[in-house]
């Protein structure tokens, strides 16, 4: 039975930090249409937030870890 191959998409959107926690960037659109957004908004999207348990569970094994 072959290796199951890894998902670069995946890989390119997310970061793994060294405690193997997964991160990811908003995905809200922070460039698109900014005028009607609020200032704390646009700030909440720059900043990476941390996958949910079961999500992770997921993503590593689409990943391969």
């Amino acid at each position: 039975m072959s290796k199951m191959k890894v998902k670069k998409s995946i890989l390119k959107r997310v970061k793994i930090t060294s405690r193997g926690k997964i991160l990811r960037r908003h995905q809200l659109g922070a460039g698109h249409l900014k005028r009607k957004k609020s200032k704390s908004a646009l700030e909440r999207q720059t900043k990476t937030s941390i996958y949910f348990k079961g999500e992770s569970r997921k993503l590593r094994k689409v990943i391969g870890l």
